[in-house]
């Protein structure tokens, strides 16, 4: 199984003048002890650190000198994430900061794990119940000035047209025989989610989530936040679902059969578009990555197109 990993920098890459204001932020003195987390694609830090006083907190830190995406991602993420309504399950914002070199994020640590992949039904289950409070929670949009999710999406959602125009040799030979038919369809669903007015996230995965020791859910890493319809984060963490394994049902049920069949064809065509392009700087597996998600939910487009 290919997963997602990109090659990281750490709390000691940082410099002191960097560290110094994020002890600032934390309190209780120096770092004393930082852990970098596995799993994503930022070549920024994602450190759980502790300071000498026994004060937690996660730390993210990039600079546009390693990946200027990257950066603006962070900066996206500080806005969002410090804007977040009490009581949504998302993480705390301790502080951070944009000097115009380095872009720093400082989240309480939350304790818990990923849900486990193969999914497994009753973490499938609640997610789902989680998703509709955190829908509740955004919904009308608590954070002016985000984009549209047709908007944010509708580059990706355009995959399948590029594919058709140049098919790959090794392009699965359902897809290739159904290229009008998933053009259509991602088309359809960027119709579908030009509506709603809920803040979604759009980058649900299992490593986008925390499992707390009491079972609740904690939604993390907040760069792509919009604004679109109230199902579409459950339909989109039904492609992970699908992806790693596991019945998504569960996780589409609010939203109309066809539309989320749609919504999954446009982000396979984003996928396997995605996977020709070359790796971005410090991102070396995203493109291994993305050709691996798209090949896994053609078997499960073919299925629900019913041929």
């Amino acid at each position: 199984m290919v997963v997602a990993s990109g090659v990281r920098i750490g709390w000691a890459d940082l410099p002191g003048p960097v560290r110094g204001e994020i002890e600032r932020i934390i309190g209780g003195g120096p770092v004393v002890t930082a852990r970098s987390q596995a799993g994503g694609f930022s070549p920024g830090t994602a450190d759980r650190v502790r300071t000498e006083s026994g004060r937690p907190a996660f730390v993210k830190a990039v600079t546009p000198t390693i990946n200027v995406e990257s950066a603006a991602m962070a900066r996206a993420e500080l806005r969002i994430s410090a804007a977040m309504p009490a009581g949504a399950p998302v993480p705390r914002v301790l502080g951070g900061f944009d000097d115009g070199e380095w872009v720093a994020l400082v989240l309480e640590d939350v304790e818990g794990t990923h849900p486990r992949t193969p999914w497994v039904e009753d973490e499938i289950r609640g997610a789902a119940a989680a998703l509709r409070d955190l829908a509740a929670a955004l919904t009308p949009s608590p954070i002016p000035g985000l984009p549209q999710a047709a908007g944010r999406l509708a580059p990706a959602f355009g995959g399948w047209p590029e594919v058709a125009a140049d098919p790959p040799a090794d392009l699965d030979p359902w897809a290739a025989r159904h290229l009008d038919r998933l053009c259509e369809a991602a088309d359809r669903a960027r119709t579908a989610i030009s509506t709603g007015d809920t803040v979604v996230h759009t980058d649900l995965r299992a490593d986008n989530i925390l499992i707390r020791p009491d079972g609740r859910f904690v939604f993390i890493d907040w760069p792509w936040g919009c604004t679109g319809p109230d199902w579409l984060d459950a339909v989109l963490l039904a492609i992970n679902v699908v992806v790693h394994g596991g019945d998504p049902g569960p996780l589409l049920s609010d939203a109309d059969p066809r539309t989320a069949v749609d919504v999954v064809a446009a982000t396979a065509g984003y996928f396997l578009n995605s996977a020709r392009r070359p790796a971005p700087p410090g991102l070396p597996t995203i493109r291994e990555f993305q050709r691996f998600q798209g090949d896994a939910l053609v078997p499960w487009l073919r299925a629900a197109f019913g041929d």
